[in-house]
């Protein structure tokens, strides 16, 4: 495996297959995409997991974080997720947070995530925010 760069257009069909596939692929553009850092892992020539950063002095907000379902529960995600707190650390960034499905608690507490204040709702999907220091 490895992770690439990328605009972030490359990272909207991942976004939509994965995160958003009832509406349309518009849905999954966030607004700051173009000044973001948008990160991929590669299979066989195709992307299979996107990740985008949103850096805002020393903390960084992590958004869009999907996997390809044929890809799940294979490394994949925990690979990006190792990457890109590595790549934070290096760039002096010491503070990581994002919004996290609640069908995913487990896998961000595994990285020694923490949940921040209560259960909330974005279209109907249960949400928790979760925050590291670096």
């Amino acid at each position: 495996m490895k992770v690439v760069a990328i605009k972030w257009q490359d990272t909207i069909s991942v976004r939509h297959q994965v995160l958003w596939p009832h509406k349309p692929p518009e849905f999954c553009r966030v607004e700051g995409d173009e000044q973001a850092l948008h990160f991929a892992v590669m299979g066989s020539q195709q992307i299979v997991c996107v990740a985008s950063l949103y850096i805002d002095n020393n903390t960084a907000r992590l958004r869009k974080f999907a996997t390809l379902s044929a890809f799940q529960s294979k490394g994949v995600g925990s690979f990006m997720i190792n990457y890109l707190i590595d790549n934070l650390k290096q760039q002096g960034i010491n503070y990581l947070w994002f919004d996290a499905r609640e069908s995913a608690l487990g896998f961000y507490q595994r990285f020694g995530f923490d949940k921040m204040g209560e259960l909330f709702y974005k279209s109907d999907i249960a949400y928790y925010r979760m925050s590291k220091s670096l």
